[in-house]
């Protein structure tokens, strides 16, 4: 069985017996589900059911982390051909892995999570971000930590360490600002399309499940920080990217040759797009505040 979802106008497909992701509880891909097509190629190929020793591959790990949710560390790391990213209980070092493997160039995908049975949503979910994130990068494309709202055809991306806001401050929008509406509350995807710099809804939508399959060029990108008061201010094109690289991706800044790439991508976007700091509070005026400055109301 094969399945095709199409992500930010790019095409992911797997294959196997648990190829349809909504069946198997991510019910967040299921709005970007569409026809299996044969003769388009797809930018991920996934594989989900393949043995795999990571004793096979020398390994350099580029990036180690916690994913709390699930009760893993992760591990992003580089090999000879490719990438390799695994996955193992926090409390066991000798744990199953869960990996997936990606050579250089190629759009496929190999995983031992569906191996000996149904994967684990929540692990399956996450090593398709990584891999999609590896996937579309060379194409310009980045998967952004933010939340977006969209006004009049146009969205605005509100930025920020996790805890600063960002739901409350898209909230207070759909509240106060007729029309507005949520885009996506964790991951959309940027690229530029014609040139126009674009925000996609993704299946990949953190705690809110909003998972829309639409696009809308960006109006503004905002960083937030909590503040005694409402403040809002343009940002210069360095600080600008500043503003955005820590929103990027994290495990690729560990690599040059991925974060050369995002960094691209960045600039094409901040040649075309304002970047603003707000300091606000949690308060209507600091939405309406945002609301005007991005769209030159008065």
């Amino acid at each position: 069985m094969n399945k095709d979802y199409i992500i930010a106008g790019l095409r992911l497909r797997t294959n196997g017996i648990y190829a349809d992701l909504s069946e198997i509880g991510l019910r967040g891909f299921k709005p970007f589900a569409a026809d299996y097509d044969e003769s388009e190629k797809p930018v991920l190929d996934l594989y989900m059911d393949l043995p795999i020793d990571i004793e096979d591959y020398q390994l350099h790990t580029l990036h180690e982390f916690d994913f709390e949710d699930a009760g893993q560390l992760c591990f992003f790391c580089r090999y000879d051909h490719g990438y390799l990213f695994y996955m193992r209980p926090k409390d066991d070092e000798n744990g199953r892995k869960t990996i997936f493997v990606r050579e250089f160039g190629s759009a496929k995908v190999v995983s031992n999570i569906a191996e000996h049975g149904a994967p684990a949503p929540s692990l399956l979910r996450f090593g398709l971000w990584i891999m999609f994130g590896l996937a579309i990068n060379p194409l310009h494309a980045i998967a952004i930590h933010s939340s977006v709202i969209v006004k009049d055809g146009g969205a605005v991306m509100f930025l920020g360490e996790s805890g600063t806001g960002k739901s409350t401050h898209t909230r207070l929008w759909r509240e106060n600002i007729e029309g507005a509406k949520l885009l996506n509350d964790d991951s959309p995807i940027i690229r530029c399309v014609d040139g126009v710099p674009t925000v996609f809804g993704s299946a990949w939508s953190g705690k809110t499940p909003c998972y829309i399959n639409k696009s809308f060029p960006i109006r503004g990108i905002v960083r937030l920080s909590q503040a005694p008061h409402n403040a809002m201010r343009r940002q210069g094109t360095i600080a600008a990217l500043g503003a955005l690289l820590p929103s990027c991706p994290p495990s690729f800044a560990y690599d040059s040759e991925l974060q050369d790439k995002i960094c691209e991508t960045l600039s094409e976007v901040l040649a075309k797009v304002p970047v603003y700091h707000l300091e606000c509070l949690p308060d209507a005026a600091a939405a309406q505040l945002s609301y005007n400055t991005v769209f030159g109301c008065k």
